[in-house]
């Protein structure tokens, strides 16, 4: 007989990749492993006169190009130093298994069904696609963003344990795919199979955690602007204010932690089945703010229904492909809430008004896990 589970009204899990704030560097190339050789990175505020660029019908046009109606701005930058012609950015990662218990779990039924298929996982799978997955992210400096752009030279170093560091050039590693057969250099494949393996045997348990130092350098010119991540502004800003707010860590230019994580699970090209496509972070509805999409249309393939499949029956397992477990593993390794509420929990049809604070199965997502999206500065 397949049993039926219920999905608990109360379930969520905790990430298991928190990157922390990365930190901007400026350097030399050629001085790069000399730390004396580096400054950190400051903000410049600027005021300049912008021009109109927006859509305007003609007469609106002629009003906007008066003297009167010029358009000031006060905007944050980010330069490299006179001498300098390399950005390093620094930040560390670390990795819990993904073996446990779901952080809190209201039905002791259905967490027994879902610790034997995470073992049945890990038995059949044992972390390699995903770890592989990440690793390459690591390995292709991803999480440097517009900072990868143009940039004639990039290296990643990344140590752990106090070991002497591992050192990718990332280039040898392509931002559309994650085929290892594209390696054609021994040294980093072994490297990369050296970060994986251990990736992979945190994700399994085998070791308490993983802690990473990451260091990637740009050569992206002498004295060009870098980009570090920009503060969402909720308020319209006044003439007198800065319409564009970098982020900084106590006078250091930084990036958002969630920025980087954003970075790392970009590893979804399961989402159109056979077709070859373009990783996406991880996300509930595969969605890309910047193209307006979503990827994962509800009732679907998005997370909440082949979760619910996997884990609400016996048989579970038999209903999801191999890249729709490893989707559905990724997204509980990236964490959240995703308790579902019962029939039972929702208002009576008596004239009453529901009770704002309950929820439903779209409004899942806390806030210390909620992913800003694919454009996130």
């Amino acid at each position: 007989m397949n049993k039926q589970f219920n999905i608990p009204s109360v379930l969520s899990y905790e990430r298991k990749l928190a990157p922390s704030d990365g930190y901007l560097y400026g350097t030399v190339w050629e001085k790069r492993d000399d730390e004396r050789a580096q400054t950190s990175l400051e903000l410049k505020e600027k005021s300049v006169r912008g021009t109109i660029s927006n859509r305007l019908s003609r007469a609106e046009l002629e009003k906007q190009l008066s003297p009167k109606n010029a358009n000031p701005q006060t905007v944050d930058a980010c330069f490299l130093g006179k001498e300098q012609d390399t950005l390093r950015l620094h930040f560390t990662l670390k990795i819990l298994p993904m073996t446990g218990k779901p952080s809190a779990c209201n039905d002791k039924e259905f967490q027994d069904n879902y610790l034997q298929k995470v073992e049945n996982y890990i038995k059949t799978y044992k972390f390699e696609e995903l770890a592989n997955r990440y690793a390459w992210n690591i390995a292709n400096a991803r999480f440097l963003w517009r900072n990868r752009v143009g940039a004639e030279k990039i290296e990643v170093r990344v140590s752990y344990d106090g070991a002497a560091p591992i050192i990718f050039d990332s280039s040898r590693f392509t931002l559309n795919s994650f085929n290892l057969g594209d390696i054609d250099d021994k040294t980093h494949k072994d490297n990369f199979e050296k970060l994986a393996g251990e990736i992979a045997r945190t994700l399994r348990g085998e070791r308490p955690y993983l802690m990473l130092n990451i260091d990637a350098h740009s050569l992206v010119g002498k004295m060009q602007e870098v980009y570090p991540s920009e503060e969402m502004l909720l308020d319209k800003p006044k003439k007198s204010e800065k319409s564009k707010v970098l982020y900084e860590v106590k006078g250091q230019a930084a990036i958002h932690s969630q920025k980087i994580g954003n970075a790392l699970r970009t590893i979804d090209t399961w989402y159109a089945g056979e077709e070859e496509v373009s990783p996406i972070s991880v996300e509930v509805y595969g969605s890309v703010t910047v193209e307006g999409a979503v990827h994962r249309p509800h009732k679907k393939n998005d997370f909440y229904t082949l979760f619910d499949k996997y884990f609400s029956s016996e048989d579970g397992e038999t209903k999801l492909t191999d890249e729709q477990k490893h989707y559905v593993v990724a997204m509980l390794i990236r964490g959240g809430v995703f308790g579902k509420q019962n029939n039972s929990g929702k208002a009576k049809k008596s004239g009453k008004k529901k009770d704002s604070s309950s929820s439903n199965e779209e409004d899942t997502l806390d806030n210390s896990s909620f992913s800003l999206g694919d454009n996130v500065e």
